[in-house]
């Protein structure tokens, strides 16, 4: 019995302890500003998951094994997401919600542009506030990751798997992929996410972005990865670097975000009511009262309505 406690402690021990390593790891920036008229708490906890398209932390060499092609200037947003994590009791499921990176929408100081302009031109804390006022929803925390990082967090996990429907072809995203399951590398996973060669193009790869982010949780919490220190010490490690996160998010809540991802989530796409042409180019334009009713029903811990939901996976 004695050493059966012992056991305990020290396995409680060696998890605190790799959990506060993990949590000093951490990048942080100040992305979460108060601002007049920003949206009130809601009830539960709302993330901005954002993926950025910037090369300038890539070497050429890795430009070229990731496929991703030369330098874009100051960088946009591959990935623009909000997840809903209900509040502790709360029988409403987890919610994600992809925004159409070429949504138009007002940007403070800036006039009315696609959504991820307000990346290029104020980094992570222009692109929250912008998301705040356009949804109406305060955000809790928010995580940043690049190309780079990504695919370092895939390999260091050995792989994820997914099963395309159709066969995946794209010479701009460097993939090639068959129909049917498969294990894809941080290369092909990143182009897997980022390309556009389907026959809906952005809203197909906002559709693979949800299920792969599902995928690759499903595999970072299997015991394949936990029981095997030769994974998650890496993957540990590799996540640490590639993540950025708000000043106020630690390791605990990174893994609430993990756990409830993994488990039942309601998915959908901002209803879109139509695409358009203006100054800034082919933009998406949302269906303003139904996106109304998905954003209010998420900042008070509502399930998500079902008029509003689009492109389940």
């Amino acid at each position: 019995m004695v050493s059966l406690v012992l056991l305990l402690v020290v396995s409680l021990a060696a998890v605190v302890g790799v959990g506060y390593w993990i949590d000093t790891r951490l990048h942080r920036t100040a992305v979460l500003a108060d601002y007049p008229d920003r949206p009130a708490p809601g009830q539960g906890t709302t993330w901005l998951l954002v993926g950025s398209d910037s090369r300038s932390d890539l070497s050429p060499q890795q430009q070229t094994d990731l496929a991703t092609g030369g330098d874009v200037g100051n960088g946009r947003t591959d990935t623009i997401m909000l997840v809903h994590v209900p509040g502790f009791g709360s029988s409403t499921p987890t919610s994600m919600v992809s925004i159409p990176r070429d949504s138009y929408v007002e940007i403070p100081g800036h006039g009315s542009d696609k959504i991820n302009a307000a990346f290029a031109f104020g980094g992570g804390p222009l692109l929250a506030q912008t998301v705040e006022q356009a949804t109406g929803v305060r955000l809790d925390h928010y995580a940043e990751i690049g190309f780079a990082g990504f695919a370092e967090v895939v390999d260091a996990l050995g792989g994820v798997t997914m099963c395309p429907a159709e066969p995946v072809s794209d010479p701009l995203a460097g993939i090639d992929l068959p129909a049917g399951c498969q294990k894809l590398d941080g290369r092909n996973a990143l182009g897997y996410v980022r390309t556009r060669a389907t026959p809906r193009a952005d809203l197909d790869r906002m559709v693979n972005q949800r299920r792969f982010m599902s995928a690759l949780l499903h595999r970072a919490a299997s015991p394949a990865v936990w029981l095997n220190p030769l994974r998650w010490y890496p993957l540990a490690a590799g996540t640490t670097d590639a993540l950025t996160v708000d000043e106020g998010a630690h390791v605990w809540d990174l893994a609430r975000l993990a756990w409830a991802l993994r488990g039942s989530t309601v998915t959908a796409t901002v209803p879109i009511g139509e695409f358009s042409d203006g100054d800034s180019g082919s933009v998406v334009v949302w269906n303003h009262d139904l996106a109304a009713k998905l954003f209010a029903a998420m900042a008070s811990d509502s399930p998500l309505p079902p008029d509003a939901l689009v492109d389940q996976p």
